[in-house]
């Protein structure tokens, strides 16, 4: 397939997953075969996403069920970006988990002793906020009372939703908001419009020009900007057309129905 004329000077590619690559559990229409031209065009890619609910390996076998070959080589998650956080500075710690059991391992295997579970957890040293389809009340109040008590929080994202089959749902800054609420205490910041994802793929992809692909404004193109990249917005996430157009700085420098629109232009696809 021949690649459309804003794509083709690029070397590599950063693809976010939710809203870009898929909605739900399905691939957004054309994304496998927009990858495949990218690859056989001699273009490197790694997929970033702000979504800690799962493990890199999951994310993985998602991409291949959807058609797209992947090793986790390829995946920068947000999971373990803050577990590279946590090791760097705060190894040795007690901290207390809002999010999966994929992040309470992250957590862990970065050398902090997970309390959850425990008469220990709201003396917890460091509260980790991250998404997760299970929050009881409980978990909010030994959140605050163990930030309260003098703990540090550290969250993935600012992300009030997702995009899902249904539609935007709760994200992981939804949480985070009662939280910081709560316990008047502001987080420290892991994930997109924070740079640390997209530097971490930089590194893996090496030198060349880099676009990066991904739904958000807020989150994909300001991340983009903070990591001095080209960024292009797609429309099959949580961003319409108008508010696209409406946008302040950082801007976009190209505006796509899709992942498969951008990079294949006029090209058929389903």
């Amino acid at each position: 397939m021949v690649l459309s004329e804003r794509v083709e000077p690029y070397d590599h590619f950063v693809l976010d997953l939710d809203g870009c690559v898929w909605v739900g559990d399905e691939a957004t229409a054309g994304a496998a075969q927009a990858i495949g031209a990218l690859r056989g065009a001699g273009k490197r890619i790694v997929f970033v996403t702000n979504d800690p609910r799962r493990a890199t390996e999951d994310y993985v076998a998602k991409l291949w069920s959807l058609g797209v070959r992947a090793s986790v080589d390829d995946v920068v998650t947000v999971g373990g970006a803050t577990q590279r956080l946590l090791h760097e500075t705060r190894s040795g710690s007690t901290a207390f988990v809002i999010g999966t059991e994929s992040m309470r391992r992250h957590v862990a295997d970065a050398g902090l002793r997970v309390l959850n579970g425990t008469d220990l957890a709201a003396g917890a040293q460091v509260v980790v906020v991250a998404g997760t389809d299970h929050l009881g009340l409980d978990d909010l109040r030994i959140a605050t009372l163990a930030l309260r008590r003098g703990g540090d929080l550290v969250a993935t994202s600012r992300d009030p939703t997702y995009p899902s089959a249904d539609g935007l749902v709760p994200g992981t800054g939804a949480l985070l908001a009662a939280v910081e609420y709560a316990s008047g205490v502001t987080a420290t910041i892991v994930g997109k419009p924070e740079p640390e994802l997209f530097a971490t793929a930089l590194d893996r992809l090496g030198e060349g020009r880099t676009l990066a692909v991904g739904d958000s404004i807020d989150a994909d193109v300001a991340a983009a900007a903070k990591a001095g990249v080209d960024a292009a917005l797609v429309l099959t996430g949580g961003t319409t057309a108008e508010e696209a157009e409406e946008a302040g700085e950082p801007r976009p420098l190209y505006v796509a129905d899709s992942l498969a629109e951008l990079v294949l232009g006029g090209a058929p696809y389903s």
